[in-house]
Formats: C-alpha cells, structure tokens, sequence
C-alpha cells in the first residue's frame, strides 16, 4: 500500500485515515531493539575502555570515530550491495561482521587491536543501516514517513535508555562484559530479520518493480531540501552519534564521582529525552511537514548542546541531556522523512541514502576528534560549545530549503 486506503470522500472537517503500517516495518522495529539495547551496553565503557590503555582523550575519541570512519567508507558499497542483493541478506549479513567485531573488541589486548576491532563493525553496520533505509523508503506509505520514521526511532531509542545504564551496571564485572552482551543482541536480531523479514527477499526477474528507475545523486543534489537534510545529519552525526558518545562519558568521568555511572544515566537521559517526543515529531511531521520540525529540532538540540560544558552537578546535567535528547528526536524522523519523500517509493535510490548516511558519519568521525582536540587544549566548556554552534547553524540552509511532504494529511477543521 502506498497511499490512502480506497473508499468514500472525506468531508470537511474530518481527518484522514492513518495508512496501515507493513508487517515488515514492526520486523524492523523489533531488529532495531535487539540492535539498540546492544550498543547502548558499550556507549558508557567504550572510551574508558580505550583509556585504559593509557592514552589520551583525543586517542580514546579516535575509537568511536574509527566505528564511523568504517561506515562511511563502506557506505558506497552498502548501496551498490542492497540494489543487487536485496534487504534481507545485506541486513543480515551487516548484523553478522558487527557481532563478530563487537566480540574481538572485547577480546581486545592492546589500543591498536581495540581501534582495528571496532573499526571492522563499521562494515556491518553501514551495510544494515542502509538496508533498512531502503527497505522502510519502499515499503511506506508517503502519508506516514514520518510515524513510520518515528516508530523505528523509538525502538533504537527504548534500547538506548536501558542499554546505557545497564552497561554501567555491567562494567562492575569488568569492561568487557557489554561488548560480549552486545554480540549475542545481535544475533538475536539477526535470527529476527531470517525469520520474519519477508519484504526485503530478492525480486524475480520478471517481477515489474525489480527494474525501478534510479534516482541519481546529480540529481538529488539539485533538491534544497536534500542539501538541507545533508547538513543537518551531518551536524546530527557530530553532536548526537560522535560527540555524545565519545566525550559525555569522559567529561563525567573527569567531572564527577562514579564516572561510568553517572555516563550512563546521562546517555540514558538522551534517550528518554528523545523518546518522550519522537513519535509525536514523526506524525506532526506528517501532517505540518519536515522543515518545521526540523527547524524547531536544531534550534533546542543546540541550544542544550551549547550549555553541556557548564554542568556542574548531576541534575542539571540530566535535565540538560533530556533536552538535548527532546531535539534530536524532533529533527531525526522529519530529517529522514524528507530524505525518504526526495527518493520515493517508485524509484530505487541506493546512492541517495548512501550519501545522506555518510553525512551523518563524517560528522560522527570529526566530532569526537575536532572537540577532542578542543577539550585537550581549552577544556569541555569549549567543546560542547563548539557542538552546540554548529547545530544551531544547519538551521540555515533549512530555512531556505523547500518543503519536501507533498502528501500532507489535512487538518482536521480544514478544507
């Protein structure tokens, strides 16, 4: 299904129905869980894990961009393989190279074989992520991107908020414990997506939608609101995937007693600050369209960003990330939903969302390392600053960029 549901007209004043959501989509969903709550286990230990091999802030912060470095070489290929191999088994495959990685890093006995391990799940990860972009493009409804862009959202998302503090818990056994837990997260994901995922098989030959025009990056690139969304994950990477992960537990570490602990109830924070408005942001983005709520989402991320490095007791520090996290999670689905409604569900568009995935990474890599660098010589008051500036700027090219969402639902008192 691709639109709205056939049968009577609407009449005034009444709002259009919801179009139903795939089954593959809550297939999906639930991967996205069983992914989440893996990877919210290692956020807290990872760069305190690298630290443990006596390096600095700025190598310990090289860990979490070397994950990304690896997606966004990697995410060319990513596209080229889901075009010519199908979702599922690229999905499968990806899930499969990052618990195998994810094991050997927590096996890891020097700085350089944790760098080359954690490296290596970059591969893998690129390769799910763009599948299931792919896979939830073609497969949604135009009038519901947005809810369905929310609702995968939420599922990372209720896996970040007990992940993190669940990892904390964990490291009191040692902190390789999470990264054992997060390999058998994704198999059990993997085991999820072999059973159940149906949409993403391998389309016969003679199969009519297995010949899609592509959607060439030349001419995605002439969309402002692709350019737009281009900056905006870009500065999403940095601060939300990079910055958060690699220098929030460091700078609670160096800033209060109890370090894992307290990282990984303010990476919890994040989450449940995300969650509380994500699927909300998605349907609002749906009827209202993707610039407003992205606007809104870049204006209170960065402004929460900006404010980080002057947090100087536990609350304020939770309720700064809460708000950081409310944000992200109101520009995210909007973002990905206008990306979704630049390539369609009648075209095939591997190299678009590549791009639009590699923005996010090359944020995620210069991140960690740019503020890293920053919180070595200035300290952290400069480096959330320089984040939160940032995201407050990718407000711009939105603000002259198009409106993407052609199939808004209407108001319920419109014409």
């Amino acid at each position: 299904m691709t639109g709205r549901q056939s049968g009577g007209p609407i009449g005034r004043g009444e709002r259009a129905p919801a179009p139903r959501i795939p089954a593959d989509v809550w297939v999906l969903v639930a991967a996205a869980f069983a992914v989440a709550i893996g990877y919210g286990l290692v956020a807290p230990v990872l760069p305190q894990f690298a630290r443990s091999f006596d390096v600095s802030v700025a190598a310990a912060s090289v860990v979490v961009s070397a994950f990304a470095f690896f997606r966004l070489v990697f995410a060319p290929a990513g596209g080229v393989l889901v075009d010519r191999l199908g979702e599922r088994w690229v999905y499968m495959t990806g899930l499969l190279v990052v618990a195998v990685s994810t094991l050997a890093t927590g096996l890891a006995q020097s700085y350089w074989q944790l760098l080359v391990f954690r490296g290596l799940g970059g591969l893998g990860s690129t390769m799910f992520t763009i599948s299931a972009m792919a896979l939830l493009v073609r497969i949604s409804p135009p009038e519901a991107r947005g809810r369905i862009s929310g609702l995968y959202a939420t599922a990372f998302l209720v896996g970040n908020i007990g992940g993190p503090v669940l990892g904390g818990l964990l490291a009191g056994f040692g902190t390789r414990v999470p990264f054992f837990v997060y390999a058998a997260s994704l198999l059990v994901a993997t085991a999820v997506v072999a059973v159940f995922l149906r949409g993403g098989r391998r389309r016969a030959p003679d199969d009519p939608t297995s010949t899609q025009p592509v959607l060439e990056l030349s001419e995605a690139l002439r969309d402002s609101g692709y350019r737009a969304a281009l900056v905006s994950s870009f500065v999403n990477g940095w601060t939300s995937f990079g910055v958060r992960v690699a220098i929030i537990p460091l700078f609670a570490a160096a800033t209060f007693d109890a370090g894992a602990g307290i990282a990984g109830t303010a990476l919890a924070s994040f989450a449940v600050g995300t969650a509380s408005v994500v699927a909300a942001a998605g349907r609002l983005s749906d009827r209202f369209g993707r610039r407003p709520l992205v606007i809104a989402g870049l204006l209170v991320s960065g402004s929460a960003t900006f404010v980080l490095g002057w947090c100087d007791t536990v609350p304020l520090l939770v309720a700064t990330s809460v708000v950081a996290g409310m944000g992200a999670g109101v520009l995210n689905p909007a973002q990905q939903a206008a990306v979704a409604d630049v390539v369609g569900a009648d075209r095939a568009g591997g190299k678009v969302l590549a791009t639009f995935q590699m923005a996010s990474d090359s944020g995620a890599i210069l991140g960690p390392i740019v503020v890293g660098l920053a919180v070595d010589r200035f300290g952290y008051t400069v480096g959330f600053a320089l984040s939160g500036g940032l995201l407050l700027a990718a407000v711009v090219p939105w603000l002259f960029a198009r409106e993407t969402h052609t199939h808004r639902r209407p108001e319920p008192t419109g014409e």
